[in-house]
């Protein structure tokens, strides 16, 4: 049921973004698993064959049992029919059993690919990009790609195999009845082809309001202390149901420009129907035909009304999948940022020695952060870095991880290029504490245990009671097992942070980061916090950031860092004799705290 004009416009209505796409899922997912859907083909050509074996035995059953009335046909038409019937329904369970598992292997596999290149790209990308576009990329990416392929091979292999065998069959019984299908084929494709651009734009409209919804949903739930302090419900859920309300109504129009070629499809199966009707019947009653091949004619028509209508709104439905399976590609196709080159040696730390070399670094080439900072952190002390907001304290503990690379200067460890290194092995010779102390959504033991897999319960333990966390952790029911629930909510700020500390304690890590780890603590929680640190510290090369400069004192060297600079450094009461800026800060927290003292 179709013709070069036909073929030609399905073609024509195919954008040649659609086809690249399309090719390319064939060239990887399709070539990887060709074997599973060529087992789902030949199940589906089995089904297409017992589909028109059954509509051609309706010519058999009317003029042998109803017309001849042909005793012994009964049972052997009856059989032929139930042998047919079963046959089709195994290798309908067969296709869908294989074509599943294919789909699944796919997900799976694409689900790794993309974690994969998600992991490998570079801090920069995750600030830039909301947790909710990258979730919608890692799932909906995967599932296009194997809905994609499904799509096109059920619709090839059940329903193009289906229409063409029916189609055989008119031709054989009457092939007057096959040229209606070649009249009706090229309107409808031509009906559906302009339904198509319009989907296509409406589906974006919608995908666009959809990551808006999830992106606002997700700010609002991890937010909700601050939305609750401020109020915000209100405003919130009226911008929130805003987006709702225009997903539906995008939602809407994409439904009714989907239904627009059911409609044309029923009429023109009507039509087709009708003009069958009329022609076969005027031959059973004055042209001496069979009425066997009547309701052969009759039945074959029937049967390939609904794969035809599959077929001719293909493209539509492939408009919903093809955008998931763009995204895929997008991310698949980022290259990896943080792949060290083959033969990049391995960090080895002898003793720690950190050194900044008139480092420059901006997050945006116009807005530098740091201007040529230099400074040393000797190995087996710990060197504070103190200093006014903005000045670049914490964007010096990302370098150092190799979170972002410079833009000119050089960081060394131990005489070592950061850069002429693996990051592997650079990050794991650093333990890193801060403020913002992260914990994974699963248990207490989960989260120590990410400073180093593996460990045994022993040291997990040893390392708990290093950072003063065993007691009130074994104050909970379920102990090491409780759950830390998501962001570790559950739990206050201070077992937060020790958590934390355990977590570096078990890493064990030559070189120390601790950015600002007791600035959001009360004075207890500090208190027991400091000890844990003190103790972390010892034997370890340790980069401190502190605003509150009681809690550096005692570093071995201080540098005062402002506007991406060094502008002092030395001990405390060096820095205090000098009457600096380092002084001035001092000043300036000594004498608020003596004014409350006093009051």
């Amino acid at each position: 049921m179709s013709s070069p004009k036909s073929a030609n416009a399905f073609r024509n209505m195919i954008s040649p973004e659609t086809r690249d796409t399309v090719k390319r899922l064939f060239m990887t997912d399709g070539r990887r698993h060709w074997r599973g859907y060529a087992l789902s083909f030949v199940f589906m050509g089995i089904m297409a064959a017992t589909t028109s074996g059954l509509a051609y035995l309706m010519g058999d059953v009317i003029n042998r049992i109803f017309v001849q009335q042909n005793s012994s046909a009964i049972w052997i038409l009856s059989a032929a029919v139930v042998t047919m019937s079963v046959v089709k329904g195994f290798a309908a369970y067969g296709q869908a059993v294989v074509l599943s598992r294919v789909g699944n292997r796919i997900v799976a596999d694409n689900q790794k690919r993309v974690l994969d290149r998600l992991l490998s790209q570079d801090v920069a990308f995750f600030s830039g990009n909301h947790t909710a576009e990258i979730m919608l990329r890692f799932n909906a990416g995967a599932q296009g790609a194997r809905n994609v392929l499904n799509l096109i091979i059920t619709s090839l292999g059940r329903d193009l195999l289906s229409v063409v065998g029916l189609t055989v069959v008119m031709i054989i019984q009457d092939p007057f009845t096959a040229l209606i299908g070649l009249i009706v084929m090229p309107i409808a494709v031509g009906g559906v082809r302009a339904l198509i651009r319009k989907v296509q734009k409406i589906f974006a409209r919608e995908f666009h309001s959809a990551v808006l919804i999830m992106t606002e949903s997700i700010d609002a739930f991890q937010g909700i202390r601050t939305i609750k302090s401020f109020t915000m419900e209100d405003q919130l859920t009226q911008k929130i149901y805003g987006r709702i309300d225009s997903l539906e109504k995008a939602s809407n129009r994409m439904v009714r420009a989907q239904s627009q070629s059911g409609p044309l499809m029923e009429a023109l199966g009507g039509v087709a129907i009708g003009l069958v009707i009329m022609y076969a019947g005027w031959g059973v009653l004055h042209g001496g035909r069979t009425p066997g091949e009547f309701f052969s004619v009759i039945t074959a028509l029937l049967l390939s009304y609904e794969p035809a209508k599959r077929l001719a709104r293909l493209n539509i439905d492939l408009t919903t999948h093809l955008l998931g399976a763009r995204m895929l590609f997008d991310v698949l196709d980022k290259p990896a940022v943080e792949v060290d080159p083959a033969g990049t040696p391995e960090l080895e730390v002898k003793g720690g020695k950190i050194e900044f070399d008139d480092v420059f670094f901006g997050y945006r080439e116009t807005e530098p952060v740091l201007r040529g900072l230099s400074f040393v952190a000797e190995a087996g002390k710990t060197t504070a870095l103190v200093g006014p907001s903005g000045g670049g304290k914490s964007t010096v503990m990302a370098l150092i991880e190799r979170f972002y690379e410079i833009g000119s200067g050089t960081i060394a460890i131990d005489g070592q290029k950061i850069d002429q290194v693996t990051r592997r092995s650079l990050r794991s010779s650093i333990g890193y504490v801060s403020q913002d102390a992260f914990l994974f959504a699963g248990t207490i033991r989960e989260n120590i245990l990410a400073g180093r897999a593996g460990a045994s319960e022993e040291e997990i333990i040893a390392a708990a009671k290093a950072a003063h966390a065993h007691d009130f952790i074994m104050g909970f029911q379920g102990g090491y097992d409780s759950r830390v629930g998501e962001h570790g909510a559950q739990l206050s700020g201070g077992q937060r942070q020790r958590i934390a500390i355990a977590r570096a304690f078990l890493k064990d890590a030559p070189i120390l980061l601790l950015d600002e780890a007791t600035a959001a603590l009360d004075s207890e929680s500090e208190a027991e916090i400091q000890k844990a640190l003190q103790s972390l510290q010892m034997n370890r090369t340790t980069l401190v950031i502190a605003h509150r400069l009681q809690t550096v004192i005692n570093a071995d060297r201080i540098c005062v860092v402002e506007r991406g600079r060094v502008v002092e450094s030395g001990r405390h009461d060096e820095l205090v004799a000098k009457r600096g800026r380092y002084f001035s800060f001092h000043q300036l927290q000594f004498a608020g705290q003596q004014e409350r003292l006093s009051a």
